[in-house]
């Protein structure tokens, strides 16, 4: 285990290090990055100017040292358009973004789970077609419009919730249903054909033919078996959760990582843009490093590959 753990730590600093650099390197994608600051009604020597002082006029690979150098000592510069310490922006706003990722996650989970585990017991059954419809509608509802109908309901026609800001508990209700139902489908799917296959496998005949209980077999065997490639998506559901918040953080005006992303991207802000990415691309690493770790504890198979 521990040779497999660091085999994986390894190889998620080397992405994370390539990440980086993808990173640093997306202010040059738009052209020259000092034009870009300077505007459209600056001069060649205004250009000159914000060129030499932010080094655009270095080679890149200096350039990138340089700034990953700061990265590693918690640097990411100042915000061009907000004029604070880049760190400081993304603490405020990815604890938010975070929190309500996590209890996102936990709700789908709550609902995926235990959906797929019934619909995968009894296929072609009708909770397994209710539960399939429900997959579906989940796919093909975009969240902004989904989003929507929960405010004009629950807000404008019942009033019970608020509509937008994080004043209350009751504000995070909304936005975390549109987040989980965003990853619902997907975890519901993957448990239920796991589910399908474990059960026709001769290691749960056996364990029938024992005279174990069917919850037993359910939930001790089956489920076990077909939990892994769950978590493995469900890593990866959250990390695309908290790069989908930019719509619904935008739609409910909550003050966090994603809409910090819409409002950078908008306003050129790019060191901002460039510690967003990274910090993004990070968790999304950290995460599933830590899936792999946990698969590797259910399924010893996996540490020998």
């Amino acid at each position: 285990m521990l040779h497999f753990a660091i085999r994986r730590i390894v190889m998620a600093c080397l992405l994370t290090l390539f990440v980086s650099f993808i990173a640093y390197s997306l202010i040059f994608a738009a052209g020259d990055p000092a034009a870009a600051l300077a505007g459209q009604a600056s001069t060649a020597a205004d250009a000159d100017r914000l060129r030499h002082l932010y080094g655009f006029d270095r080679p890149i690979v200096v350039q990138y040292l340089h700034w990953l150098s700061g990265v590693l000592r918690g640097d990411f510069g100042t915000s061009l358009y907000f004029g604070q310490p880049v760190a400081t922006l993304l603490l405020d706003r990815f604890a938010m973004t975070a929190r309500l990722g996590c209890f996102a996650l936990i709700l789908a989970l709550l609902i995926a789970v235990p959906l797929g585990v019934v619909a995968g017991r009894w296929p072609n059954s009708l909770v397994d077609r209710l539960a399939l419809l429900f997959a579906v509608v989940g796919q093909a509802m975009p969240s902004f419009w989904f989003a929507l109908l929960l405010i004009i309901l629950f807000s404008v026609k019942l009033g019970v919730l608020p509509a937008s800001g994080t004043a209350s508990w009751q504000s995070f209700i909304m936005p975390t249903v549109v987040l989980g139902y965003f990853a619902t489908p997907a975890i519901m799917r993957l448990t239920r054909s796991g589910m399908i296959s474990a059960l026709e496998a001769d290691y749960i005949r056996t364990a029938r033919a024992m005279g174990l209980s069917e919850t037993r077999v359910l939930f001790d065997y089956a489920l076990r078996n077909a939990a892994l490639p769950v978590i493995s998506l469900a890593s990866a559901q959250f990390g695309f959760m908290l790069a989908g918040s930019v719509v619904v953080e935008n739609v409910f005006a909550i003050h966090g990582a994603g809409s910090l992303a819409w409002e950078s991207i908008s306003r050129a802000d790019l060191p901002t843009v460039q510690a967003l990415v990274l910090c993004f691309s990070l968790f999304y690493v950290v995460m599933t490093l830590l899936a792999d770790m946990l698969n590797a504890m259910l399924d010893p198979r996996m540490r020998r590959k």
